[in-house]
């Protein structure tokens, strides 16, 4: 590890243990990394340790030829300025968030009986996502050849593992069609189905039939990862919610609607006025936002803000969300 210079051994020493984002730069002043913490001096002095575990963290120190940071009240702020950044700087070193571009829509084909779902680069017609993971849905794809087709009869799927896929022809391709429109489009078919996958998988595991426990298993954790991506939004896109996270030195408070941070606040002492206030704000902004054409903003572009509200307020205690009528 090379020796750091003394200048930045000190700003390193004197960076304050609150939350925000920090930006290393090499020799040029070029941003080659940007990371978030909840704690930024703990964070980047974790960098310049001797001998770090991770070789691609050694091979970054070694271009670091300074650091910049920025405080922000909460890790929620940190995370979004964080994914904003990368976006629009694309540092060398940073990976995630950095190319739209990569995510993907799970696509249902019409007749096609060879490829009944497929992967495309833009939202079509019974398209579904956008997904991060390629590699995963790629997986499922050709996992789920080996169960076609599917039925449904006395509210329940009928469908079994096949070691070699079963040719439809197209009326059974337009029946297994239906069904997965169904299960892609409505929560409550898509549950069924993974329950069912489930109970598919208990079946053969208990019959030692191990190769087809394993194959459900994986379509298991490809239909889960789906079912998060089409159906664990809604909730969050459904209501107005005002978050009530606390600073080092008060409370800050977030109106958010449909996905969206409209308004941002923050308060030394919250009372109830003050909440009233902020509220009565916020639904005004809601109330012009609503009246207005939305915006045509690509899902691909917002899907990393979009994950970063919902993981954040996943984590929030209950008595921190606070949902407005």
């Amino acid at each position: 590890m090379k020796e750091i210079k003394p200048e930045l051994k000190n700003k390193i020493k004197n960076i304050p243990p609150l939350p925000g984002i920090y930006k290393m730069l090499d020799s040029r002043g070029q941003i080659i990394y940007v990371g978030k913490s909840k704690c930024l001096k703990k964070r980047v002095q974790s960098y310049f340790v001797k001998d770090h575990k991770w070789e691609k963290i050694n091979k970054l120190v070694s271009f670091i030829h300074d650091v910049d940071f920025i405080v922000t009240d909460t890790h929620l702020e940190a995370r979004l300025l964080e994914c904003e950044l990368i976006k629009s700087i694309k540092p060398y070193f940073n990976s995630q968030m950095k190319n739209d571009q990569g995510y993907v829509y799970l696509k249902l084909n019409d007749y096609n009986p060879y490829n009944v779902l497929s992967l495309v680069n833009e939202r079509t017609d019974n398209s579904y996502g956008p997904f991060r993971s390629r590699n995963l849905l790629l997986e499922f794809i050709s996992l789920m050849k080996n169960i076609y087709p599917v039925g449904f009869e006395n509210n329940r799927y009928v469908f079994e593992y096949h070691i070699f896929p079963v040719v439809m022809d197209k009326n059974d391709y337009n029946h297994n069609y239906k069904i997965l429109k169904s299960i892609f489009e409505f929560e409550d078919k898509m549950r069924l189905f993974i329950s069912q996958a489930e109970e598919k998988m208990s079946e053969a595991a208990n019959a030692y039939r191990y190769e087809t426990a394993s194959a459900y298993r994986d379509i298991l954790n490809c239909l889960k990862y789906i079912e998060h991506g089409i159906n664990g939004y809604k909730n969050l896109f459904s209501k107005k919610l005002v978050l009530k996270i606390p600073t080092v030195d008060g409370v800050k408070l977030f109106y958010v609607n449909k996905g969206s941070i409209l308004l941002s606040k923050k308060y030394k002492r919250l009372s109830d006025v003050y909440l009233k206030n902020f509220i009565n704000k916020g639904n005004l902004i809601s109330q012009k936002q609503e009246s207005k054409e939305s915006p045509n903003v690509s899902d691909k572009a917002s899907m990393d803000y979009r994950d970063i509200l919902y993981s954040e307020i996943c984590s929030l205690p209950g008595d921190m969300i606070l949902h407005i009528e």
